[in-house]
């Protein structure tokens, strides 16, 4: 049995949004300026980012978010957004 597992290559700050770039070259972006903790740090602050196996840690920040969060459109801002998707449904 095969199971392909996309591993992030890098997450950085950059322009108001948090880049997680994956190996497969598929980005995750979202605004900081939903997130109450992320929105009031630093640029210094916002690019020390820890990367696990589970989503993104800012030590300096106290702030976590899920992998699984962020695909569901929860990026820590008070209320989700949920990601557009393409209809195409036809009667």
């Amino acid at each position: 049995m095969s199971t392909l597992v996309d591993k992030v290559k890098s997450a950085e700050y950059r322009d108001g949004y948090i880049v997680v770039s994956m190996e497969s070259g598929v980005e995750i972006r979202f605004p900081i300026s939903g997130n109450p903790r992320l929105s009031g740090g630093t640029a210094e602050q916002l690019n020390h980012i820890e990367v696990s196996p589970f989503g993104l840690h800012w030590p300096d920040l106290d702030e976590d978010l899920s992998f699984r969060g962020l695909l569901a459109g929860n990026y820590g801002q008070t209320r989700p957004c949920r990601p557009r998707r393409s209809s195409t449904r036809t009667t």
